[in-house]
């Protein structure tokens, strides 16, 4: 029950967002950011705050089955049932994996959690300060009306740049798909409406007989037509990024097998390797207390160094103008004065091209992803400072989640086409869309939330419940 700071008050009034508005949370694992938005008073979502995340564990991809150690990725509903002020890890709340899209395609695993104490093993980890208020905003949330909140976990920020740099990820079908559903957020500004059919997500759909079964055919439904028509330009302007971001030479990432996870690098430059030990043959530092007085926490050091993910200093998939013109980070901000880049991103020495080609992945080296741990058990043995290890290639690894016949030509983006039972018989093969023209009405976008070149942001969806709840912290 701690109240929200003044700070934070203050902002949520200077953004026009009343205290008890809906929220959403968004979380991309390779860049290790959670983004809290809430609904303003014209009843679009906006950007409230985003949250370095201290921990997340697993590898670039969704989770498959229990004890695979893999944060969860996908489209979660979060009920006030899920919410646990009395969690091991200060406070948490549980992602309610596996949800329908997961029970359908045979997924297990249980308590997967957005939870305090930088520790993971499945869970995005955030600090105790972090979780305490991201915990204040849902429960305000809660008493304003709002039924559950959406959780919405992407493996990095689905700008086609990082699409093209994930090309060869044995996932990539996979997130195609939940690349719609982030289309269709950013088009609208709203929560988008999730159900599941034929084993794969469907958004802001209606059926128009029948029901959505997750593991059965998908009935004919329509999708309101101002939504699909936005969607199908932004997905239009991504394949033409995408396609550029391959022709002018941008590499695909390397693999990288051992699902350490990541670690935003403003905690990575803040561990203390000036006393760490071994604990079940893996490194032990302390990361210091965020307030005077506080109490260090003990974290697994990561294998690799992690380094700012080259989406938030590269040209965004929502600004298509020029592809090496003006630089935007992944929110659409203006990126004009960009954060350094490691000595070693890429070749070009310190001009402004040869930073350019190594966010790119142009240079001679590759950026490795941030990577994370489990929460440290006994003492085994003392060691020696350890040093960070090099920066090296990261790529997701598993199972591929769905035929690489089934890719669009040249590793196209687009979500495959859907198959024709799933909409009524005249459609082609997309979905077949309402006939209703787009609201003329719709309010103007909120000052300071991204708009898309060429598209305009509408009204969306509601919120779905979700298809499980919590019981206890500790399982994968």
């Amino acid at each position: 029950m701690q109240p929200l700071s003044r700070e934070m008050k203050a902002t949520l009034a200077a953004k026009s967002m009343p205290i008890e508005s809906p929220i959403l949370v968004r979380i991309f694992k390779e860049e290790a950011e959670l983004e809290v938005w809430k609904q303003t008073s014209s009843g679009r979502y906006a950007l409230l705050k985003t949250y370095p995340i201290c921990r997340w564990s697993g590898a670039l991809g969704p989770k498959i089955k229990q004890g695979d150690r893999q944060a969860p990725e996908g489209f979660y509903a979060i009920t006030p049932g899920q919410m646990n002020p009395n969690s091991s890890y200060y406070l948490a709340f549980n992602l309610g994996f596996p949800n329908a899209y997961d029970k359908a395609n045979g997924r297990t695993g249980q308590f997967l959690m957005v939870h305090g104490d930088c520790s993971s093993a499945g869970c995005y980890a955030m600090t105790d300060e972090q979780i305490s208020e991201i915990y204040s905003l849902g429960r305000e949330a809660f008493l304003g009306g709002q039924k559950s909140f959406q959780v919405q976990a992407y493996p990095f920020r689905m700008t086609a740049v990082n699409m093209a740099r994930h090309r060869d990820s044995p996932h990539m079908a996979f997130w195609r798909m939940i690349k719609e559903g982030n289309d269709h957020f950013e088009v609208t500004r709203q929560e988008p409406k999730v159900d599941v059919c034929e084993r794969r997500y469907v958004f802001d759909a209606t059926p128009v007989s029948g029901d959505f079964d997750p593991a059965g055919r998908c009935p004919a439904y329509q999708v309101p037509a101002e939504i699909a028509s936005a969607v199908k330009a932004k997905e239009d302007r991504d394949e033409h990024l995408f396609a550029q971001a391959v022709s002018q030479g941008i590499r695909p990432v390397a693999a990288r097998n051992d699902g350490d996870g990541g670690m935003h690098p403003s905690f990575y430059a803040k561990l203390d390797t000036s006393d760490t030990f071994v604990a079940n043959g893996r490194t032990v530092a302390k990361l210091p207390p965020s307030e005077p007085g506080g109490k260090a926490t003990l974290v697994y050091m990561p294998k690799y160094e992690p380094v700012a993910s080259p989406a938030v200093s590269v040209a965004s998939a929502d600004h298509s103008a020029n592809f090496f013109g003006s630089l935007y980070d992944s929110k659409g901000e203006s990126n004009a004065a960009p954060q350094a880049a490691p000595a070693d991103a890429g070749s070009g020495g310190s001009d402004g091209m040869g930073k350019v080609k190594g966010w790119l992945g142009f240079g001679q080296k590759q950026q490795g992803a941030p990577a994370a741990q489990a929460e440290p058990a006994a003492v085994a043995t003392r060691a020696a400072p350890t040093p960070r290890p090099a920066p090296a290639p990261v790529r997701s690894s598993g199972p591929a989640l769905a035929s690489t016949s089934s890719r669009p030509a040249n590793g196209a983006i687009r979500p495959a086409p859907a198959r024709p039972q799933q909409v009524q018989t005249q459609a082609p093969a997309k979905p077949q869309v309402a006939t209703a023209q787009p609201n003329s009405d719709a309010p103007a976008a909120d000052a300071g939330s991204t708009a898309f070149t060429g598209s305009t942001l509408i009204s969306g969806a509601q919120p779905v419940r979700s298809s499980s709840s919590f019981a206890n912290r500790w399982g994968f």
